[in-house]
């Protein structure tokens, strides 16, 4: 059995959250669009990247809220 089926459905819908900048800022209201999109424009240096919480999908790009949630909490520690 692979580590997947032994979630819950509330669990990987939560793995799997995606979200666009606007779809994440509507949810959010505490950010701002330009906010995030300059957080996603430095991810190299504010640990953002490293993290796994950005997802591009052509031109699209995601945030897995998650993983956000977990870089935020931990003070986006860049590079570190």
């Amino acid at each position: 059995m692979n580590e997947q089926s032994n979630l819950s459905t509330e669990q990987q819908a939560t793995l799997y959250s995606y979200l666009t900048v606007n779809q994440f800022c509507e949810k959010h209201k505490a950010f701002k669009i330009g906010g995030v999109r300059s957080q996603i424009f430095n991810q190299e240096t504010n640990g953002l990247k490293k993290s796994g919480a950005i997802v591009r999908n052509g031109r699209r790009v995601l945030i897995n809220e998650p993983k956000y949630f977990t870089w935020l909490e931990l003070g986006n520690q860049g590079g570190k």
